[in-house]
């Protein structure tokens, strides 16, 4: 195995100057054209790095983890790329952890955060994520950046899901719909509470009040999204159209639809906050407000690599791209 002192030899300078060439170290005062031939005798000799060395000695590991609830969900698709694709472009690889023991309070987490095994971590809590255990993770030894999230002294990045979901709504409303239910995510949910927002302040500006009767909170999930468009068709006047506030929660409510005899968009009109690959699949295929998710995955990496370096804490909503309605085949004029 070539060492560095083989480098030197071969390119004709010092061990030093080569360790500093290959550590990436931008303080060494040597030409273009020295670090050029360095990097060349080290590939001509077979020269490879000790990164669990550098790693010690320059106190960085070049490793970011992505912690999600859940690797099987669409939405996490374009997310997770634009986290790798900027994580690559900044000379780092992405840990993809999804596990229950991956998140905040869990054994596993607080190794990753707490070890300095991470040079830091973008998280996506759950719902219903333990308030004091994402307290505690953001004191630990390396950093956190949250999405879809603020946590005190932890920097995040948001969309828009306000905006997200007045378009949905707006669209409904344009169509002739008046009787909108709205199927939200837990009620303790940020994001829920911030689409929950945009849908009120939609049916507001529509001049006919807003029936709180017709809105639901039971989460994200198909079989929630099912369970909360039963509650609604249960109504003694349901609804004519549904803004569902996740595009997983819209396939289950989808299903639910069918399950009672119902057409979609002829009986009931549906359209989801977020798009993914899977609302071009269903039937119908959804009506869905898409979200800027690759950009998002960007710029929490973005944000992570300012805090790694000692930058403050910052906060930010990406909005560009801004939110746009994709139209399919799950929204209709109401009938008769």
């Amino acid at each position: 195995m070539a060492k560095l002192s083989d480098v030197a030899a071969r390119a004709g300078v010092s061990v030093s100057a080569v360790s500093r060439v290959l550590s990436g170290d931008p303080s060494a005062r040597l030409s273009a054209a020295t670090r050029d031939r360095v990097r060349r005798a080290a590939d001509e000799v077979g020269y490879r790095p000790n990164f669990a060395g550098r790693a010690l000695k320059l106190a960085r590991t070049d490793v970011i983890a992505l912690v999600v609830p859940d690797v099987t969900n669409a939405l996490f698709t374009e997310l997770t790329r634009g986290v790798e694709d900027e994580a690559l472009a900044r000379g780092c690889v992405m840990l993809l952890a999804r596990s229950e023991d991956m998140q905040p309070g869990g054994v596993m987490f607080d190794k990753l955060l707490g070890e300095g095994r991470v040079d830091g971590i973008v998280l996506q809590p759950r719902d219903g994520a333990d308030a004091d255990a994402l307290a505690a993770a953001v004191g630990e030894r390396s950093p956190l950046v949250t999405i879809h999230q603020r946590l005190p002294g932890a920097s995040s990045v948001l969309v828009p899901d306000a905006l997200a979901a007045r378009l949905a709504t707006e669209h409904l409303l344009a169509l002739g719909h008046r009787r909108i239910g709205f199927v939200g995510g837990l009620a303790s949910s940020p994001t829920a509470q911030r689409r929950a927002t945009g849908f009120l302040t939609a049916m507001a500006g529509a001049g006919d009040g807003v029936d709180l009767s017709l809105t639901t909170w039971h989460g994200y999930r198909e079989s929630e999204g099912r369970t909360a468009l039963a509650e609604l068709l249960a109504r003694p006047v349901p609804p004519t159209a549904v803004v569902v506030a996740n595009v997983n929660a819209a396939i289950g409510a989808l299903a639910e639809a069918r399950a009672q005899g119902l057409a979609v968009p002829e009986d009931l009109s549906v359209v989801a906050v977020h798009d993914a690959w899977t609302a071009e699949h269903t039937w119908p295929p959804l009506t869905c407000v898409r979200m800027p998710l690759y950009e998002l995955g960007r710029t929490a990496v973005a944000l992570l690599a300012d805090a790694v370096a000692g930058g403050p804490v910052a906060h930010t909503v990406v909005e560009d791209p801004a939110p746009v309605l994709v139209e399919r085949s799950s929204a209709a004029p109401p009938a008769g």
